[in-house]
């Protein structure tokens, strides 16, 4: 008797040790690193900058004209998921391009831009709305005119750190033909300008 009582204690006891380690608590495991992918670089967003060159080009009724050009210019571009970039962008120009009876004082343009991205690389054609003002100077008479044009061009841009961007570009501007008064009567100025430029873009 005495014996089968010890028997089925020691099974009872033996039945026990299983589940007293199944009680046993572990410590959680670490969890495991996650890292974030690193941002994709993106063209989308809106910038201002400057910009500085040269132009050379025609004037009607007057020798060939070129000199210093610089301004502002303002735009939005944006991309999808794609290499492909859709713009828009304004520029407004001081100018010295000159001759020595036509000055182009000024000119503008309302431009839209395509371009294909090689990450921060991104080459462009761009064409739009053109707009100046020129004065014909000859013998004392002076008188300005405002032109009305189109223009169209070709850049490339190169994104730097903190949203810098650096570009240069290459314009062909018609602004067509304006009456300018002169002493020997009516002149039919018609302008056009070759335009390089290098500028520098900050996107916000």
């Amino acid at each position: 008797m005495n014996n089968s009582i010890r028997a089925g204690l020691g099974l009872v006891a033996l039945m026990a040790v299983p589940a007293a380690a199944a009680d046993m608590s572990y410590p959680a495991p670490a969890p495991v690193a996650s890292y974030a992918p690193a941002p994709v670089f993106t063209w989308t967003g809106f910038y201002l900058g400057a910009n500085a060159g040269y132009g050379w080009g025609e004037a009607d009724s007057s020798p060939d004209v070129d000199g210093f050009l610089g301004g502002l210019q303002a735009g939005y571009n944006w991309q999808g998921a794609g290499p492909l970039v859709f713009g828009v962008e304004a520029d407004i120009q001081y100018a010295d391009v000159s001759s020595s009876v036509f000055t182009l004082d000024y000119f503008g343009t309302v431009r839209a831009r395509i371009g294909y991205a090689f990450d921060q690389f991104l080459i462009y054609g761009t064409g739009g709305f053109a707009y100046g003002g020129g004065s014909y100077q000859l013998l004392g008479l002076s008188n300005d005119r405002n032109h009305l044009g189109w223009t169209l061009g070709a850049g490339a841009e190169y994104a730097l750190g903190g949203n810098w961007s650096v570009k240069g570009e290459y314009l062909y501007i018609d602004l067509g033909d304006e009456t300018y008064a002169s002493f020997f009567g009516p002149r039919d100025v018609g302008m056009s300008a070759n335009v390089l430029r290098a500028g520098v873009n900050y996107r916000f």
